[in-house]
């Protein structure tokens, strides 16, 4: 069946609670799922920014998949959880609790897909859930840190400081108390010149929020921590042939030489490097976000893993 017989589908957004906390979902569900995809993004990590990645990865599939995207805890519209500061731990503990909360039912094989350092909280998923996990992809994946990067250097330090983390996310929301047009105005003339409308939405409704910009920043703090540590290697070499991971060209986050040791250390991993422009934050455009669907649709059907039983 060709992909123009297939209508496409919005994906549709809720709320659920796990573990008893409010939790973002989009979500894109087919008729005859053939896999369930759950997609793990980055740091912010608010699901909107991946809209037309998803709806862009179900047309590629020609529907034969269903997709959730789930988002990190406080990296949302509403500030349910009253100020609470999650970890890098704890959400990656909360997307553990959703599968075996909200997943349990689903008959067809599981795969994860994480951006930047939802790749790595892929990977530690994947080591608790192994008989639940069928494969797991990495897109621009932030493994370990880069001591070269000055922006991670700066972040780093922004993060670390409780009188700074307090005062940028103060500065950040009070734009969020603009009007909404003056706010997707100031967004789109700085940050966001070349970004899609879903993501400078996502932007204006979601991180130009204090409990936000607080969690995005903690969580920033426990990744530096965390990342200091080298990837388990042993874990990755033993399951190298259900792991995939694309890089970037010029990619702080996800390096080249990060891609090289992976290649080192653990050769039997799926490596691809994209070479076509897109950056890091391919979700915030159309072009990067079909581009990077059609790759991550590629990979799925030209792997046997997947679609097998």
């Amino acid at each position: 069946m060709g992909s123009d017989s297939i209508p496409s589908k919005d994906a549709s957004f809720r709320l659920c609670n796990v573990s008893g906390c409010k939790t973002e979902l989009l979500e894109v569900r087919s008729d005859d799922p053939q896999l369930h995809v759950l997609f793990i993004p980055g740091n912010p990590g608010v699901v909107m920014y991946y809209k037309d990645f998803v709806e862009s990865l179900y047309e590629h599939m020609e529907g034969r998949i269903s997709i959730t995207a789930i988002g990190h805890l406080s990296h949302s519209k509403e500030d349910w959880e009253n100020r609470r500061l999650f970890s890098l731990q704890e959400q990656i503990d909360h997307k553990i609790d959703f599968i075996r909360e909200e997943m349990q039912d689903i008959k067809v094989p599981l795969l994860l897909i994480g951006h930047s350092i939802g790749s790595y909280i892929c990977v530690e998923m994947f080591k608790r859930l192994l008989q639940e996990v069928r494969y797991c992809i990495g897109l621009y994946p932030f493994l370990t840190l880069n001591l070269e990067s000055t922006t991670q250097y700066l972040i780093k330090n922004i993060s670390r400081s409780l009188i700074v983390s307090v005062a940028l996310s103060g500065i950040v929301a009070s734009l969020g108390l603009l009007p909404v047009q003056t706010a997707r105005f100031v967004v789109t003339k700085s940050i966001g010149k070349s970004w899609s409308r879903a993501a400078v939405e996502a932007t204006c409704t979601h991180l130009l929020k204090y409990h936000t910009m607080r969690n995005v920043l903690f969580m920033a703090m426990t990744e530096f921590q965390k990342l200091k540590e080298e990837p388990d290697w042993t874990f990755l070499r033993a399951n190298a042939g259900k792991l995939a991971f694309l890089f970037g060209v010029d990619d702080h986050w996800g390096t080249l030489q990060m891609h090289r040791e992976i290649s080192r250390q653990a050769s039997e991993i799926h490596l691809s490097v994209e070479r076509e422009g897109h950056t890091h934050s391919f979700c915030c455009t159309e072009a990067g976000s079909t581009w990077v669907a059609q790759h991550v649709a590629n990979l799925i059907k030209n792997c046997e893993p997947f679609m097998s039983g």
